[in-house]
């Protein structure tokens, strides 16, 4: 999952790396030409550290060479900005080719800059640390935008609580309530599916299978009826018998499409939904990421479910979500059966794309 932008990121390490070791061997070649031997070379170290104090003590407009200078004497080096001029350059490349929005890929960048220029590191040590750190601050800075606890939610809600599941045809709606029929009740929730999609030929098949597999209640109306009725009798079912959750599908659709749209707004009026979930395909990369925002803006969204997540090697779209939208990513889905859903982990998801993780 991820794997080719997790090479990509691993390869700006190796290009910062790279280019700090050079700098750090021209400027001991540097040092080491203007004298006559390891005694005179640690001489001039102590010369440098007394011209940086000096140079410090006179005011900031020598605040640039005195911080070097003192690094140095130290044996370190700092690193500047034109050191990170191309990997910056080539890191960019990498996150918009792996279909990273440019907003966010600009974000990153930013953020990566503002923790490494400065940065000091000794010319002994490995430069992968600090890099790495800076990598995985700026990531989670994006990823991690709005995120909550969906198993606390739940926990804490009043019951019954009410999901309802959105976004376009073919991406995994019906399949996606199925996984998260099961993912609750192996901890403990009751659930029963609400088949909202009334537009659809085969729908209530579809997801009556699903549900029949799982031993699940399902509340479904003839073809053509009305969504927001199925939904409301689906909460009266669960207040009457006591379950936990209740989980509706809708019609695949666009944000453009004013009738459906208007279907959506007419079950939140009806009923209230406390969450509604958008679900997409982490493999559409920057058209979920779109769609994304544009569900965002026609009909609130709470949070996002990335399906084929495991077939995915990009992962622009589990990057860029939660930034654009503000609203986060709360599960990956991962292969074909009921129990191949993940909740989603920024912290977990940097692990990952920096090598850390499984």
């Amino acid at each position: 999952m991820f794997d080719s932008l997790k090479d990509k990121l691993g390869s700006f390490r190796e290009d910062v790396e790279e280019t700090t070791e050079e700098k750090a061997e021209t400027e001991a070649d540097d040092d080491g030409a203007g004298t006559d031997g390891a005694g005179a070379g640690a001489s001039d170290a102590e010369s440098a550290s007394d011209a940086s104090e000096s140079s410090g003590d006179e005011g900031s407009s020598g605040g640039g060479f005195a911080a070097k200078a003192k690094s140095f004497a130290k044996g370190e080096i700092v690193i500047e900005e034109q050191d990170l001029k191309d990997p910056l350059w080539e890191l960019e490349m990498a996150l918009l080719e792996s279909d990273v929005e440019m907003s966010v890929a600009q974000e990153i960048l930013d953020s990566i800059r503002e923790d490494l220029v400065g940065a000091t590191r000794s010319f002994s040590s490995e430069t992968a640390d600090v890099v790495e750190q800076a990598l995985a601050d700026s990531l989670l800075k994006v990823i991690s935008v709005g995120q909550f606890d969906f198993d606390q939610r739940i926990a804490e809600a009043d019951k019954p609580v009410t999901i309802i599941f959105t976004g376009v045809n073919g991406v995994g709606k019906t399949t996606t309530i199925a996984k998260l029929s099961k993912y609750l009740e192996d901890r403990g929730y009751s659930t029963v599916m609400a088949n909202g999609d009334t537009y659809r030929a085969g729908a209530n098949e579809q997801i009556r299978e699903h549900a029949d597999n799982l031993g699940t209640e399902l509340i479904a109306h003839e073809q053509g009826g009305d969504p927001a009725a199925v939904i409301y009798d689906a909460v009266e079912y669960a207040d009457s018998n006591d379950v936990d959750v209740v989980l509706g599908d809708t019609a695949g659709r666009l944000h453009t499409d004013e009738g459906l749209m208007d279907q959506l707004e007419k079950i939140d009026r009806v009923v209230g939904p406390d969450m509604t979930l958008f679900v997409d395909e982490a493999v559409a990369g920057q058209d979920a990421v779109q769609r994304a925002k544009q569900f965002d803006e026609a009909a609130e969204i709470d949070g996002a479910v990335l399906t084929k997540a495991d077939a995915d090697s990009q992962g622009g779209a589990a990057i860029s979500i939660a930034h654009v939208t503000g609203k986060p990513i709360l599960f990956l889905g991962v292969g074909q059966g009921y129990d191949h859903i993940e909740a989603f982990d920024p912290e977990e998801l940097v692990d990952r794309l920096l090598g850390d993780g499984e």
